[in-house]
């Protein structure tokens, strides 16, 4: 499934065309997943079901650790979690990378936010953000990596926002998602 360059979901969006583009839209109980973090105890589990109810929850799903668009990406928002924190929300980084590689990747670039590792691509999939070939232009024919993409989750578990990039370099609208969750 491929979607629209710069295509931006919201709540303010109605039209069923825009909605049906994606597998997961605003007004959509989340997709659940459990994923690994490596924390300083080792490999622990995240599952997305045991957060909601506690904060809203920020989803910045990227293509691949080490990379330059994605470390600007988490290393802004690592700088700027304040703002995040003061609307109550918990942000969250997933990429297809291991947990060993995005540990170092972390600790290498300065990296702040939970980074959990969707090695299988689950919720990549389920989440309907999984490129059929990452950039086979350069030679990187890798399926299954993750679009550029970022979701909130309220405390009920209802997707409030959501959008997906279709081009790597193409950041979501952080001032969207900060307007998002302070409707919430």
């Amino acid at each position: 499934m491929t979607y629209p360059a710069n295509t931006f979901y919201n709540a303010d969006l109605t039209s069923n065309n825009l909605e049906s583009i994606m597998s997961i839209k605003v007004g959509d109980k989340a997709p659940d997943f459990t994923l690994v973090t490596l924390t300083a105890n080792g490999p622990e589990l995240v599952t997305l079901s045991d957060l909601i109810g506690k904060s809203n929850i920020v989803l910045l799903f990227v293509p691949m650790a080490f990379t330059g668009v994605c470390t600007a990406e988490f290393c802004d928002i690592s700088n700027g979690i304040s703002e995040y924190d003061a609307l109550d929300a918990k942000v969250l980084g997933i990429s297809g990378d291991n947990p060993f590689a995005q540990d170092a990747w972390a600790k290498k670039e300065g990296i702040t936010i939970t980074l959990l590792s969707d090695y299988e691509h689950t919720a990549t999939e389920a989440y309907g953000v999984a490129y059929e070939q990452f950039l086979p232009e350069k030679n990187l024919i890798m399926g299954g990596v993750p679009k550029r993409s970022a979701f909130v989750i309220d405390k009920a578990g209802i997707v409030q926002y959501a959008e997906v990039q279709e081009h790597p370099k193409d950041l979501p609208d952080f001032e969207a998602i900060k307007s998002t969750l302070r409707s919430l």
